[in-house]
């Protein structure tokens, strides 16, 4: 048995904690309990609970004393975007290419896309504006946008401004950035900031546990602690604080460090914020609690294992490829030094590693329903990167809507076919439901991986088509040693107990990195790829027809770039079917 290649990302150092890296053959990952999302009766009761914000009971709620000034200003452990720090200095926002001039910036209505919405609520400008220039250059142009948020926002609880991530997140970036948002004379002014915080705090201790799952729980309950050490007399707000955000890490992780909506954007976000939150502690020269460094210890390496040989993130989960330096400066920010998980068992995702060549893949059923609003069908598809370039990609983006990505290119790019995987008569191994969540699909997913003499071997099998068709997908992947073969078979077997007969169409669909052409062989069962500068690659199925067509790849921005995909469409009688195919380096 030969060992796995060396992974591209260096070892940070020889302090890495140690990583498990094995597997158990044929073991099943199963999604437990079945998730219908949210009930009826739960819809209702948080409806119920944002409708009592707007009432008076909630704002008596939310009275009380207020900091005359904050304990300390902690150090912002994640680097500005420049660009957009001078965007604003320039008189304008920009963000995943949309632009607001801020003098037409209306907090009263806002007419932008939610994710834009969420970066002027949250404050998140403030770290960009304070990229450049310098504080004195800066602090007027905070103090204004503020000054604009706090007459249409600070008196009166509303979402999107108010929601809890949106108040944990604001709460952390005025922290970091108070030399911005507090250096005015204005004496008024500053008891608002501060009166306002301290508002925030109070609306945190009560919603905090009532948001949902996922990351924007775990930013409510970082908010309430930061603001317990930020403020006077925050002792007994810690102690419930710390208790929360405690049990909210205990049920936003799985063992091996991946968060529960398997999504890296979300887990870039956590480990974020969490590092945030480790500066404040750093700044009141109070130890970090040990719960908050495990966690930063497990994610860390769970997220490198997302990685490519460039350093950016593939394209899962909704999100795009978030590109190399973003991730270098929340990695860095968590003080962590690791190497990439390659078996994120529970997570669901496999990194093979050969050279330079790096293969992502998908082993797991999707996230349940309630952690997720982008939630994708990509079960058994893979991304295959050789150094700088994708060779293999999905489309991504999903959850990156915005002024070039709609929502209704955003549900196609959640479906399988957005993905480099297999679909059955244009089908969803999951449903995704008319209102957005995910439904019935893909329940397990058997996994097994080997190292052999022939290179890595990953074979895995879902039962999203069970039901509904009657085949369980299984795919082979052999990566051989030296990276520059890569073996796969996609086979449709029929499932058990299943009287379904007849043909069943289905397609493999490989989704081609954006500096990658494509052009077909003589005859028609291949394809050369080429990249300009770049190795030569070629595709070869053993069946079936081949095409080229057109498809798009979302970078870590939310732009869109056409690309190519290669398709191949076949048939599968009752009896099942196998296809191969292989993708090899030529030069």
């Amino acid at each position: 048995m030969t060992s796995t290649p060396a992974d591209p990302t260096p070892d940070a150092g020889s302090d890495a904690p140690a990583i498990d890296d094995t597997i158990e053959p044929g073991k099943r990952l199963i999604r437990l309990p079945p998730d219908k999302g949210l009930s009826l009766g739960d819809r209702i009761a948080n409806h119920i609970t944002r409708l009592t914000w707007r009432t008076p009971l909630h704002a008596f709620r939310l009275k009380g004393r207020f900091p005359l000034k904050l304990l300390g200003v902690p150090a912002d452990p994640v680097p500005g975007d420049t660009r957009a720090g001078t965007a604003i200095r320039a008189g304008h926002f920009l963000h995943r290419g949309l632009k607001l001039p801020l003098a037409e910036l209306d907090f009263a209505a806002l007419s932008v896309a939610p994710a834009f919405a969420d970066y002027l609520h949250g404050f998140a400008w403030l770290r960009d504006l304070a990229a450049t220039g310098t504080r004195a250059d800066g602090a007027p142009i905070a103090e204004a946008v503020g000054r604009k948020w706090l007459a249409a926002h600070g008196d009166t609880v509303s979402e999107p401004a108010w929601k809890a991530d949106n108040s944990g997140w604001r709460i952390l970036f005025w922290a970091c950035h108070a030399p911005l948002i507090l250096s005015s004379s204005d004496l008024v002014y500053r008891s608002a900031v501060l009166n306002h915080l301290a508002r925030t705090a109070r609306h945190l201790d009560r919603v905090a546990d009532k948001t949902r799952p996922g990351i924007g729980q775990l930013v409510a309950w970082t908010g309430i602690v930061a603001a317990s050490l930020l403020m006077p007399g925050g002792e007994p707000r810690q102690v419930f604080g710390e208790a929360g955000l405690r049990k909210v890490l205990e049920t936003s992780f799985y063992a091996d460090g991946g968060n529960i909506s398997r999504s890296p954007q979300a887990q870039l976000d956590a480990i974020m914020a969490l590092s945030m939150l480790a500066r404040i502690y750093d700044m009141r020269r109070i130890e970090v609690p040990p719960f908050v460094q495990e966690v930063l210890t497990r994610a860390v390496p769970a997220l490198l294992g997302l990685i490519h040989s460039d350093g950016g993130m593939g394209n899962w989960q909704g999100s795009g490829a978030t590109p190399p330096g973003t991730i270098e400066a929340i990695v860095a920010a968590s003080g962590v030094r690791t190497r990439p998980l390659k078996q994120a068992r529970d997570w669901g995702y496999q990194r093979l590693v050969a050279n330079k060549v790096v293969l992502l893949a998908d082993a797991a059923p999707p996230p349940i329903a309630r952690v997720t609003e982008a939630g994708c069908a990509s079960t058994l598809a893979f991304e295959l990167s050789d150094g700088a370039d994708r060779i293999v990609v999905n489309c991504g983006g999903a959850a990156l809507t915005g002024a070039t990505i709609p929502g209704d290119l955003a549900r196609g790019l959640r479906t399988t076919a957005a993905h480099s995987t297999l679909t059955i008569a244009d089908s969803n191994s999951t449903a995704i439901l008319p209102s957005g969540a995910l439904g019935k699909g893909v329940t397990e997913v058997e996994l097994d991986r080997r190292e052999t003499q022939q290179g890595s071997r990953l074979e895995m099998s879902h039962d999203g088509y069970a039901r509904r068709h009657g085949l369980i997908h299984r795919r082979l992947l052999i990566l051989s040693p030296n990276g520059r073969e890569l073996r796969g078979e996609d086979m449709l077997l029929p499932a058990p107990r299943s009287r379904r007969k007849g043909e069943r169409p289905f397609t493999l669909r490989f989704h081609l990195g954006p500096s990658l052409s494509a052009s077909l062989t003589a005859d028609g069962l291949g394809a050369l790829l080429r990249i300009a500068g770049g190795p030569l690659w070629q595709f070869r199925t053993s069946e079936g027809a081949l095409a080229i067509e057109e498809s798009l790849w979302v970078d870590g921005e939310g732009r869109p770039h056409p690309t190519e995909q290669l398709v191949v469409t076949a048939a599968a009688p009752a009896g099942g079917a196998s296809l191969g195919w292989i993708f090899k380096h030529i030069g």
